[in-house]
């Protein structure tokens, strides 16, 4: 029977790294949209855009990870089924 595997941990190193390179691009995105030379409306518009794109990739990020963790839970528990079958089943009975 394989032995469960454990859930995998980032390092604080990644962790660290990811946060970073988010808030860098937010940052430059915001400033260059701040510094460019249009209309106030228009830069509003760009930093409502930018505003909804954030969000709808920590949305589609966690979706995405919500599935594959669904997915992982139905292959354990078939797995679980597939075993408590095998364990009943005697040939010779």
């Amino acid at each position: 029977m394989p032995q469960p595997t454990a859930p995998q941990k980032d390092t604080a190193a990644w962790i660290i790294q990811v946060w970073l390179s988010f808030a860098l691009s937010v940052s430059a995105t915001a400033g260059g949209i701040i510094y460019l030379p249009v209309d106030g409306w228009v830069k509003g518009y760009m930093g409502m855009g930018l505003l909804f794109s954030i969000g709808s990739t920590f949305t589609l990020a966690k979706t995405t990870r919500d599935n594959y963790e669904a997915t992982k839970l139905t292959a354990r528990i078939d797995e679980a089924r597939v075993e408590k079958i095998l364990s009943e089943h005697h040939p010779l009975k």
